[in-house]
Formats: C-alpha cells, structure tokens, sequence
C-alpha cells in the first residue's frame, strides 16, 4: 500500500515508521538533484507557514525558509518576541488562531509538549524544529548525509555518537537508528548517559528491526569500525552556564581528535557535527570558555573539523533538502 504523509506532524521520528522515514530521504534526494539540475517543480503554490521560533537558529531558519521559498510558499517568521505566545496568549489559543491562518507551523522552542499541543489544537501540521527532548529534522538530514559519504545502506551502517549522549541530538539520532537498523553507539561518561526508559525503549525498536544499540563509556567499544563519529556541545541550548565546569570536567576525555578518529581503524570514518560547533576560540563563547578554563576547544579539535574526513557543512545544507521533503511530503499539491 502506497505511503502517504499528508497532513502529518514531524515532532518526533518515534511517530514513523522505518518505511516512512525512508520515504522521506528518498524524496530529498530527488529535491536535492532536481534543485541541482535546474528542473525543481513547486508543489507548495498558495502554502501559508508560520515559523515559530522562541530559540533562535541559524539552519532551521534558514532551512525552512530556503525550502517553503523554492517550493512556492510563504513563511512569516514569529521571533522570540515577536508575539504573544506564553506572554499573553497560551499555546492552545494561539495553535487555534495560526491554524486558521496558515497551512502549516514550524516550533522551535523548550517544550515537547508546547509542540504537542500545537499540533493537537492548530489542525495543521506541526514540524519539531528543536525541543529539549527531539531534533528531528536534523536526524533526517543526518541519515541523507550518511548515504551520501558512504557505499553501504543504512542498515550496514556503524554510527558513534561521542559526548553528552543523552541530550536531545543524541537522542534522536539513535532513535532514527535503531528504526532503520543501524550499529548505534553511544559513547560518553555515565553521568551524561540516557534514562533507562530511554535506552529500554530504543533496545526494543532494535530488537524489531535488526539494529543494534551500545551505551558504553569504553572507547574500543564505542569506536572500532565506526563508519561516522558525531559529536555536539557540550552545553545545550537554555542549560545554565554554571554547568560549564562540570562538563568540561566530564567530557574533556571524549572530546573528538584525530587519534579518536584514528580509533575506529576506519581510513574513511567521517566527522559529523549538528553546529554550531567550538573548535577554535573565534566565537564570543569559544573565546570566553577558552580563557575561563584555558582550552583552545571544546568537543572537537581544529584539526579535526577542518580535515577532510569532516562533513558538517553537507550536513548543513542537507537540513533544507529534508525540511523540503516534510513540506512537500505533507502539505505539498
């Protein structure tokens, strides 16, 4: 029976199915060539979609923009200040009010739930562009950069996450993982490890699909044949900067260089960063952390990002071509 995504939600890839999700990277593939070539054709003509964004980014934005522009569309981008939402007006009655505006409704902001009740009140869809607990446009274009770095399917894939492995883009990440059959690991200090429900959950998909999952602080375990090491900050966005010492303390062994890329005996294991990433003291944060604490980075070496094995930039790109296929694929003509 053919897929139709139609008028549904992206707040979590714990909603899809493995066949759906593959549905999706295939469909932006073809965007993705057919932009290249020159032959991309509009299906969002007339498409009204409303941006939310109370945490500010730079390739969600970006991504969702480029991508309603090329398909036809119309945004309206609502900052952090830019409406009443949670000043004067609750998220029900806003969903209620967007909904019969706009076709669609992209949320970036703290709360799961807040994206939840959009999508439960608008009657539109709802795209998750980053809650505390899933990032799930960024896992999609995870995968589609994974398929185009390396010759196997994803299920021969062998992936490490390494660091702060239960933050939300870790989560997500193996979440879409364990759905598709990838060799997932999670490599990281046991403080900063996943919630048992968690993990119990993820072992589960695994279990159907033929994944296989590891949480380990073991960097053999983690790292031997990795096909792709990922790795994100430190700190997550709205986290006190208090916590700054401790997880520098925490994650400073797990810090990506090239002798852990050297580990996981793979001469074509490559890099992948969500970003934006401190690897050099040329940000207003680097340069601040880099003095308090006399580190020149923090979860990837210069060495490393800048070397040929690192994809981040592909992956940033990549967010638009699969932020266009969640839009054509649910609200598209």
């Amino acid at each position: 029976m053919p897929i139709n995504l139609n008028s549904r939600s992206v707040l979590t890839l714990d909603d899809f199915s493995p066949q759906e999700i593959r549905l999706l990277l295939r469909l932006a593939a073809e965007l993705k060539a057919a932009k290249a070539a020159g032959h991309e054709v509009a299906r969002l003509a007339g498409r009204n979609i409303a941006l939310i964004f109370e945490k500010d980014s730079t390739r969600t934005r970006t991504g969702f923009e480029v991508a309603a522009h090329d398909q036809g569309a119309h945004v309206t981008y609502l900052g952090p200040t830019g409406s009443q939402i949670g000043h004067k007006e609750s998220m029900k009655d806003t969903a209620r009010v967007l909904g019969r505006i706009y076709d669609a409704i992209e949320y970036r902001g703290a709360s799961q739930k807040a994206a939840r009740e959009l999508a439960d009140w608008s009657g539109v869809p709802v795209y998750n562009g980053l809650t505390d607990e899933a990032h799930p446009t960024q896992s999609l274009a995870d995968f589609m950069t994974m398929r185009e770095f390396t010759h196997k399917h994803l299920s021969g894939m062998c992936v490490t996450f390494i660091g702060d492995v239960g933050n939300n883009v870790a989560r997500s990440l193996a979440l879409g993982a364990v759905k598709l059959g990838i060799d997932m690991r999670l490599l990281g200090p046991r403080q900063l490890w996943p919630d048992a429900g968690t993990v119990g959950h993820l072992e589960a998909i695994a279990g159907r699909t033929g994944a296989r999952l590891r949480v380990t602080d073991n960097f053999e375990d983690g790292l031997t044949h990795a096909d792709f090491v990922y790795t994100d900050v430190w700190l997550s966005m709205g986290e006190p900067k208090e916590k700054w010492r401790e997880r520098i303390g925490l994650l400073t062994p797990y810090r990506v260089t090239a002798d852990v890329m050297r580990q996981t005996g793979n001469r074509h294991a490559k890099f992948m960063h969500c970003l934006p990433s401190f690897h050099n003291l040329e940000t207003t944060v680097g340069a601040e952390i880099g003095s308090s604490f006399a580190i020149d980075c923090m979860e990837v070496s210069e060495e490393v990002f800048e070397s040929e094995a690192s994809i981040v930039f592909d992956q940033a790109e990549n967010r638009m071509h699969t932020i266009k296929a969640i839009l054509v694929a649910t609200i598209g003509a």
